[in-house]
């Protein structure tokens, strides 16, 4: 099955509107053929990209002028660029590699986690040691493909646009040992460094402000420039993981991060726990 990336979800929301703005249902324009009822169904929603063909026969079905037919061509292209994946890709879950693909197009990520610090914020030596914890059965093929995958992901954070990202994590993060106290003592001094950065916004629950709507598990919100490109949410758990991106979905993920983020401290005060944290984790390592 396709991955619904940024660029499948645009064309499929611009043929459903021009669909709609002419005036037709879909048993109207499956009924005038060839286009079928599970083709226009997937294109709809973005399950697949439909072939050129089957494309224009809609643009001209809709009645579309020649800049419409332009911007919905530029779409389809888009959506066939997968130039975000990598060879290794194969070897992970479906709706991860498409959340990567969203993450790739964000204009924003908004990342919140219960028990890990947030994957665009691991070093490879974190992210090494939390995978191999939480994949017991993973071969040292499947380790190294995630890994770098994980890497590769921090490129949205780093490269000359960069993403804008707030990320929220409990203490649990800060204080549970991944891999060493080394580990996390060089995972803290890392912490610090992003936080450096203007488009990198980091905040902590501390122990001290109770329960909070975030215990359950973690979520990420993507929102992107283009109007036409739908918010997305990511959650992973030990049901597995699910990209959602009904509006009602979106906003109810939306809420639960706003409330999770008001039980956090500031930012300055977070860098306060965070630099505390690895002082502890250092102080460890030289009286072992």
């Amino acid at each position: 099955m396709t991955e619904k990336t940024p660029g499948l979800r645009s064309l499929a929301l611009a043929l459903r509107r021009l669909r709609e703005a002419a005036g037709m249902e879909p048993e109207e324009v499956i009924a005038k053929g060839p286009v079928s009822k599970s083709t226009l169904r997937r294109a709809e929603n973005a399950e697949a990209r439909p072939n050129r063909s089957t494309l224009y026969h809609l643009l001209t079905l809709y009645r579309a002028d020649d800049a419409t037919r332009a911007e919905i061509d530029a779409l389809w292209e888009e959506a066939g660029n997968q130039d975000w994946l990598r060879p290794y890709h194969s070897d992970l879950r479906r709706d991860y590699k498409a959340w990567i693909a969203c993450e790739t197009a964000a204009s924003e990520v908004k990342s919140y986690e219960s028990l890990f610090v947030p994957g665009l914020t691991q070093t490879r030596e974190y992210a090494h040691w939390l995978i191999q914890g939480v994949w017991p059965s993973a071969t040292a093929t499947d380790l190294e493909h995630h890994v770098q995958a994980r890497m590769d992901r921090q490129a949205v954070i780093t490269r000359a646009k960069p993403v804008t990202f707030t990320a929220v994590m409990d203490e649990a993060a800060l204080r549970r040992v991944v891999g060493s106290p080394l580990v996390m003592s060089e995972q803290m001094r890392h912490l610090q460094a992003l936080a450096d950065q203007p488009h990198v916004t980091l905040q902590v629950i501390p122990f001290s402000s109770g329960a909070h709507p975030g215990m359950p598990g973690s979520l990420a919100v993507a929102t992107f420039a283009k109007p036409a490109e739908q918010p997305v949410v990511y959650s992973d758990g030990m049901t597995g993981d699910v990209l959602l991106d009904s509006e009602q979905d979106v906003e109810h993920y939306t809420e639960i991060f706003a409330a999770t983020q008001a039980k956090a401290l500031n930012p300055t005060d977070s860098l306060a726990l965070i630099a505390a944290a690895e002082h502890e984790f250092t102080r460890e390592l030289e009286t072992a």
